[in-house]
Order: C-alpha cells, then structure tokens, then sequence
C-alpha cells in the first residue's frame, strides 16, 4: 500500500473504504483483479473532499457502477475506485407538472429499477432500454442503448463534479452525445433529469415486455458477459453495419482462447467461464478484431470498457 493511502489521506472523509478490494469479481464478467481502494461515500460533500484530494496527489480516480460494459485487467487497477452505493446517490423524485414529466435521478440508481418504475407510472422514454443493465451515471456516460433508443434521447441536464469538486449542471445537447459516447468534461456524474411522456402504462409495460423478449431470443443473457464487446462499425458508405455480423461472417463464432470465447448465440457477445481470465478475455477481443481487419479491412473498436494498471492494456 502507498504512502499516499494511509490513514491520514482518508481519515476525514466520511466514507466506507476496503482495500485491495476484489473489483473484478464485482463486474459481469466475473474476472480481472483488485483495486488499491474501494471508496464508498456517504454524502456529496464527501465525494467531492475525496475527488478533489485524489486529483491534487495525482492519484487515479475511477467510478465504478454496475460492472455490466468493464473488463478489470487480472492486474487490477491503481489508485481510487468509488462505488456511488449509498443512499444519497440512489434517490429518484417526479415533477409532474405540464405535459413532460420531470424525472431528477441519481446517479447510482439503478437503471431496470428507473425503466420499470417510470413504466408503472405510464412515463413514456426511459422503456426502451429494457434490458440494458447499468446504474444511470454509468448509462449516461457511454450513452447506453440499443436498437430502440439511447438514453441520452430524453436526457435533459446532467449534473457532475469536477476534478476540483465543484458541482456543474449542464445541457443535454452541450456534451457531445452520440453512439456510444459522450464528452462530459467532468469525472464524476451525480444525477440527471429526463423529459418524459405521459402515456398508457399497459402500453409502455408491454413494450417492455416486448424488448426483454427480442434481447432473450437475440442475445446469450444466461452466459456471462459484459454485452456487446464492440461498437457497431461504420462502413465504406457511411452506413452503420452490425460487428456481430462481421464477426460471424469472419467465422469466429466459438472461437476460445482459454476461459473466454465467442459465444455462439451472437457474434458480439464474449463470454467466460469459470477457469477465465480477463487477459483470455482480451486475447480474444484482439484476435476478433485482427481477422474481422484482415477478412473485410474494418477495424473494430472496443465497447466494452478495459481497466489496468498498465497504461497500454488499457488503451
């Protein structure tokens, strides 16, 4: 353990802390190493004295939500892990006032929980992603979403803290949205507001209903994985092109290296068992994208999101 973690750098921080904590364990893919400190902050204004002291020693600082889109490297990770698990992170309230509906969210609530809530309420918006595992922070940052919609399409404001600690709120439409991505200037993400419709719940609970069936027969949801291990690409005409396709046309379906292999429900899907690795893991994920480059001269790219200590693992 580093100097730099010693009682003193915490001691008044309000928050729960566990060293050399199994995070890998703690992701959907259920392998990869530890990190140096899981930090779990009890309010704000801890968040921020923790934020704000990380960044003035030069420790690294990353937030760790559901696990449901990350790779830990079996290395683990240096410096600060945060887990927004307490209370005050995990809070949802309605202003349902007007013909949109105001949804202000916390960032480490859970987004099934928010999709089937909002439906109960016959809130339009939030549905479809039905299926997509991930706490609201963790959505917002990568833009989660899927063939029916993207979160960011009812995002309204985004509220984070800086690097310094300070809390901004910014627009939707100011932070760069697009698939799979967003440029949010700031670390952490502490909550939102979404604009939803008011429509017929039996309606809304069927479309999710009817989404949670199309991903069943579609996607390999008893294996474990993280979802989708790659962006859809873009291909010589512009056009977004699925990389499950190009992955099955390259003929890797079932290809294994270890305890990770490429499941065989759908292309894009890596899966792990028991005896797994996350370096099996990423040894498939390069040898996919190698042969899907050498068979259609596409380069796919990462969705999944790798953590390491070594700098060129996780680029």
């Amino acid at each position: 353990m580093s100097v730099r973690y010693q009682s003193d750098f915490f001691g008044d921080i309000d928050a729960d802390l566990e060293f050399d904590a199994p995070i890998g364990a703690m992701t959907y893919y259920s392998v990869g190493g530890k990190a140096d400190v899981l930090v779990s902050p009890r309010s704000t204004d801890a968040l921020s004295l923790l934020l704000r002291r990380c960044y003035n020693s030069n420790i690294p600082f990353r937030v760790l939500g559901k696990g449901a889109n990350l790779l830990v490297d079996d290395l683990g990770v240096d410096g600060v892990v945060v887990k927004l698990n307490h209370n005050c992170f995990k809070t949802s309230r309605f202003n349902r006032e007007g013909p949109i509906d105001a949804l202000h969210i916390m960032s480490g609530y859970d987004l099934s929980k928010a999709i089937m809530e909002t439906a109960r309420c016959g809130l339009d918006g939030l549905h479809v992603l039905a299926g997509i595992p991930a706490s609201i922070g963790g959505a917002i940052r990568m833009n989660a979403g899927g063939n029916f919609g993207s979160i960011s399409d009812t995002l309204s404001t985004v509220t984070c803290l800086s690097k310094a600690g300070e809390l901004s709120t910014y627009r939707s439409s100011d932070l760069g949205f697009a698939y799979r991505e967003s440029k949010i200037p700031d670390p952490v993400i502490i909550s939102a507001t979404f604009s939803l419709t008011p429509g017929d719940p039996i309606h809304i609970r069927k479309s999710v209903k009817d989404i949670f069936a199309w991903k069943k027969s579609m996607q390999p949801l008893a294996d474990t994985s993280a979802g989708c291990a790659f962006k859809n690409p873009i291909n010589n005409n512009g056009e977004r092109i699925s990389a499950g396709e190009l992955i099955d046309g390259a003929g890797l379906k079932g290809l294994t290296i270890g305890g990770a292999s490429v499941s065989q429900h759908h292309a894009n899907f890596i899966i792990t068992t028991a005896k797994g690795t996350a370096r099996d893991v990423l040894s498939v994920m390069k040898d996919v994208r190698t042969r899907v480059f050498d068979s259609t001269g596409i380069k796919l790219q990462n969705e999944v999101v790798v953590w390491s200590r070594d700098p060129e693992i996780q680029r």
